[in-house]
């Protein structure tokens, strides 16, 4: 009997238990088993296995806008309209033509091929290949920095750049265990708008987005305390506006509050904290 003679819900379960790399040997048997072998359910299995915990719904929508992007204007035009020979929107270093962008792709000839009609299997390979660098939030100390991180095969690690003045080197042996996927959808310069306010009571678990300092005129404000800082800190007790604009201070600026229902994610943050001291956390 051949393999495509099997009911295709056999056929189905087969493919399922196949690795990466024995699908994409399998896709090249035939033009039946090559569609099947591509298609976005199989390979979003495997994207959330091994990606699910660093990769969210912000870098999904940004693989979306340079798969679609590429599709529609072509890989020479691309190259034309930037100026480029490298690299699918510019260096990082010097001008970078599309800073608003989240996402970053080194190079996008691959998706001028039949690779880009599948959309989770281009992305597999982008991520595990290191040429996609996508949004993800790292763990230092007791704060959640914003960064644009790409995996290093051979070191099992990440490599990891932040907007300071020009995506600047963050770290080269990035961990994944202080990675994560950003938690909402609002970019590292837009105040994040809470919508928990109303719902906190005392010893809830919460994240706060710290931004540079900016000019504000709150008209309502929330104390927190922070009992992980001393007495006498400037950290130990925080103002936090009630209308969802920032609060300046002498450094920085809060913006909004993001509360925490996971335990997971509250046993993570609880991992950082000294013993015997009470997590409200800054994000």
């Amino acid at each position: 009997m051949s393999l495509l003679n099997l009911p295709e819900p056999i056929l189905d379960c087969i493919l399922k238990l196949l690795s990466p790399m024995e699908l994409v040997s399998m896709s090249e048997v035939c033009t039946c088993l090559r569609d099947r072998c591509r298609s976005d359910p199989l390979w979003e299995v495997h994207i959330k296995k091994k990606w699910g915990g660093v990769i969210g719904d912000v870098a999904y929508k940004e693989w979306h806008w340079h798969i679609t992007t590429t599709k529609e204007k072509g890989i020479n035009q691309l190259h034309q309209q930037h100026n480029i020979q490298n690299g699918s929107l510019g260096p990082f270093s010097g001008t970078w033509p599309m800073l608003y962008l989240r996402s970053y792709l080194e190079d996008c000839s691959h998706l001028n091929t039949s690779l880009a009609n599948s959309f989770m299997m281009a992305l597999y390979f982008s991520l595990e290949n290191g040429k996609f660098w996508f949004p993800a939030q790292i763990y230092r100390g007791l704060l959640v920095r914003d960064a644009l991180v790409r995996y290093d095969s051979k070191t099992d690690k990440f490599q990891a750049r932040q907007q300071n003045g020009g995506w600047q080197v963050m770290g080269n042996n990035i961990q994944w265990d202080i990675l994560r996927a950003p938690p909402v959808d609002t970019p590292p310069w837009n105040l994040h708008v809470s919508d928990c306010l109303q719902d906190l009571k005392p010893e809830d678990h919460i994240e706060i987005q710290r931004k540079p300092r900016r000019e504000s005129t709150p008209y309502e404000t929330l104390i927190v305390e922070f009992k992980q800082y001393s007495h006498g800190s400037s950290m130990r007790r925080v103002k936090l506006p009630r209308n969802g604009e920032q609060f300046e201070e002498p450094t920085r600026c809060y913006g909004g509050i993001r509360k925490l229902h996971s335990d997971e994610e509250i046993q993570r943050w609880e991992k950082l904290l000294p013993p015997h001291q009470t997590p409200v956390y800054i994000a």
